[in-house]
């Protein structure tokens, strides 16, 4: 079985629906720390025909709350006048649209529960079957951290094989995972480039900029271009 283990991130880019789209298993690492400066509540769109960063309001974040303890302060209305304004020539801007509308809902205001819930209407979106579960609901040894709380959710999920980003290897060493009879294999994306608003591609994007500009099909082709080393 293999497995793969991250925070929620908001909107994240392809890299992260490749690595959940190749694995049997993937855990949502809700119950661990908030990384403030992270993508936990911010992505990479493309505002005024530039690669910038756009970032949600929440209540009292910080490295000492654990993420499904926060809750959201937006009200989504900036960020979705932000879309409009700058995905609204984009050949399937309505489609997505459609489903941002079904993720942006104003009883969603914790944080783990608004990213849990649009990971999988887009993992739907997009035909991904993986299983996709809750840290917070796995029964396990949570005064365990770093690679040791890792290897304990291998173990009690059964997996024969982790997966992790590429971002990983200064982390996680691959005989220690052996020692303890687990493959340990590392993601790394080949971000396809595509046709934006113009010339210049911007690549590394939130996915809903790749769902602005992509078919389904043409995504799934995307989910699929990366390596495992």
């Amino acid at each position: 079985m293999k497995l793969a283990i991250m925070q929620p991130y908001f909107f994240p880019y392809i890299g992260y629906w490749q690595l959940i789209n190749a694995v049997d298993t993937y855990v949502l690492y809700d119950d661990v720390a908030y990384i403030k400066g992270g993508w936990i509540n911010r992505n990479n769109f493309l505002i005024n025909g530039e690669k910038k960063l756009f970032t949600i309001k929440l209540k009292q974040a910080g490295s000492n709350r654990i993420i499904n303890e926060i809750e959201i302060l937006d009200d989504f209305v900036k960020f979705s006048k932000m879309l409009q304004t700058n995905y609204s020539t984009a050949p399937f801007f309505k489609s997505t649209m459609n489903l941002i509308h079904e993720m942006v809902s104003p009883d969603k205001t914790n944080l783990a529960a608004f990213i849990e819930n649009s990971i999988r209407i887009i993992a739907s979106y997009l035909n991904i079957k993986t299983n996709i579960l809750l840290s917070s609901n796995i029964k396990k040894n949570n005064s365990l951290k770093g690679k040791d709380k890792v290897l304990h959710i291998c173990n009690l999920m059964g997996a024969s094989d982790y997966y992790n980003a590429i971002g990983g290897t200064d982390l996680y060493g691959k005989s220690e995972f052996l020692d303890n009879g687990v493959s340990l294999m590392f993601l790394r994306t080949k971000l396809t480039p595509y046709k934006q608003l113009k010339k210049e591609f911007f690549p590394g994007l939130s996915i809903i900029d790749v769902m602005m500009f992509n078919s389904i099909e043409e995504i799934r082709g995307m989910l699929d271009d990366y390596e495992l080393v």
